[in-house]
């Protein structure tokens, strides 16, 4: 009982500082997933339409960055509720803690894919995930079979595989600090990178030199860091058709008309496709609420049950007229409720 009031009290506190700013922030506060983003857009919009409270506002800083904004610290110079296309760390839940944000609630909001895509001026590409990864490793298998890595030789799509066309690799593609790279280093950079048994042998045998064999990126201008705007990448795979870009479905979905996505492991990034499963590059999206700003910072509440609802997030509901694969039905019941209760999470 003490140690509940205590934290009521800090949070108290925390708001109390220099309070004039407190009642001065009347909107919600949103950072992170460049992914999320739209989605989050969307149903901020239909909110403010429809509500009395205010359009939140909403930053796109990747998925980390977001999460390193929220978890700072309580109170009205921090924000309410971070995106992010990936699920947060337990180092991340820890260094929220450590900086008095306790109660995080985590929402689920469905599922999305990540493209590998071209400008519609130029052919389709099939990829395999083995072929991204020889092309985007920093260091990758000797080709004489010898069991060492050496570093990136290859130039061309064709060295990689001679079914694949003779130019140059240049994939334009998410900074560090964004959820859909990481989740790009895990489905498609380490999946390809265990093809070669005697580097898959290596996670066992020396976890560290896994990682770096297989998690690293080439530094040498064929990869292209693009920042966090994916729209950004859309319009320079317009304005050079020689150019691959990495960025989530939904932005695929919205720019059909200039940019088409590349097969992987034979199956195209389509909505039914990642509904399904049958597509290997798809991964969940989150939000995060901070539990001790609802009922301080207004609409928080509201907006988390308009972004749940079955309107937005449903099968037939608007954001799935974004690009949004939804969750299957259980699985929207269990968020939506974890929602309407502010159900703080559990590692």
């Amino acid at each position: 009982m003490k140690k509940a009031l205590a934290s009521a009290l800090a949070v108290t506190a925390a708001f109390a500082v220099g309070s004039a700013n407190a009642a001065a922030r009347d909107y919600i506060s949103i950072v992170g997933s460049s992914t999320v983003y739209p989605f989050a857009t969307v149903v901020a919009e239909q909110f403010g339409k429809t509500s009395s409270f205010k359009t939140p506002k909403i930053e796109s800083t990747g998925s980390g960055g977001g999460l390193k904004l929220f978890c700072a610290g309580v109170g009205v110079e921090n924000p309410d509720i971070t995106n992010a296309s990936r699920r947060i760390k337990s180092s991340e839940v820890e260094t929220c803690a450590a900086n008095g944000v306790k109660e995080i609630v985590e929402i689920k909001i469905g599922y999305d894919g990540i493209a590998v895509a071209n400008s519609k001026q130029a052919g389709q590409f099939s990829l395999t995930r083995r072929d991204l990864y020889l092309a985007l490793a920093k260091d990758v298998p000797a080709a004489d079979g010898s069991e060492k890595l050496v570093a990136n030789p290859y130039k061309t799509w064709k060295d990689v595989n001679p079914a694949l066309p003779a130019t140059a690799i240049e994939v334009l593609g998410p900074p560090p600090t964004s959820g859909t790279r990481d989740a790009f280093v895990e489905l498609v950079m380490e999946h390809g990178c265990k093809d070669t048994p005697w580097v898959a042998a290596m996670e066992k045998s020396d976890k560290n030199a896994f990682k770096a064999a297989c998690f690293t990126i080439r530094e040498d201008g064929a990869y292209i860091e693009a920042g966090e705007n994916d729209n950004l990448i859309v319009q320079k795979l317009e304005a050079n058709p020689d150019a691959l870009g990495i960025f989530g479905f939904s932005f695929l979905d919205q720019n059909t008309d200039m940019v088409q996505g590349s097969l992987i492991d034979g199956v195209a990034p389509t909505f039914e496709a990642i509904a399904s499963g049958d597509y290997p590059v798809s991964r969940p999206l989150f939000f995060y609420v901070k539990k001790a700003h609802v009922g301080v910072i207004p609409g928080i509440q509201e907006y988390v049950n308009e972004f749940t609802s079955d309107k937005a997030w449903g099968p037939e509901g608007y954001l799935a007229d974004k690009g949004l694969i939804p969750m299957p039905e259980e699985e929207r019941a269990k968020f939506a409720n974890d929602a309407r209760n502010m159900t703080p999470m559990e590692m």
